[in-house]
């Protein structure tokens, strides 16, 4: 005999019986019953409490002078702090658009420096520049005999004030 299902004298589980005047319904959504049971509500008992401990509980709800003064005066900085720093948000969110904005004209300029420098460096005709300089102005290439090689001092560059020796030396060292 199984112990789960109680048959009644009908065959109908008793659970079947207390639904049998409603209708099926397909699906996967039981809807709600019109009838909701009434759910119970545990009552404890109060527990009395003794005058002592409901002084105190008293005195702890109460709040000081002191203490409301200082409360007032941490929520007043609490929104002072907190005013300034969403000022400082929008003034970092103003500077970054005011950067982007600077970055983009920056490489504008740039793109436009680039494009006007390419059209000079096209324009300029070095073997024009060549023959102008050797016909209209009498220009010559030097020759091997006025070509004077030099040692080098110590310096990167040198800035000629009166003229190179024949040696080609200009400047020795007391070091040796």
């Amino acid at each position: 005999m199984y112990m789960a299902a109680r048959r009644t004298p009908t065959g109908y589980d008793q659970r079947y019986r207390n639904t049998a005047g409603q209708m099926y319904v397909y699906g996967n959504v039981v809807p709600k019953p019109e009838q909701e049971p009434e759910r119970r509500q545990v009552r404890r008992p109060k527990k009395k409490v003794s005058r002592q401990v409901q002084r105190n509980r008293k005195k702890a709800l109460r709040m000081s002078p002191g203490y409301v003064v200082f409360l007032s005066a941490a929520a007043i900085l609490a929104l002072i702090i907190c005013v300034n720093y969403v000022k400082l948000q929008s003034r970092m969110t103003g500077y970054s658009k005011n950067i982007s904005a600077l970055q983009g004209q920056l490489a504008n300029m740039k793109e436009e420096n680039n494009t006007k420098y390419n059209a000079i460096m096209d324009s300029v005709n070095l073997e024009e520049i060549r023959e102008r300089a050797q016909e209209n102005l009498g220009m010559v290439y030097a020759t091997s005999e006025q070509v004077i090689e030099y040692q080098r001092p110590s310096a990167d560059y040198v800035k000629q004030y009166e003229n190179i020796p024949e040696d080609g030396v200009l400047a020795q060292s007391d070091k040796k």
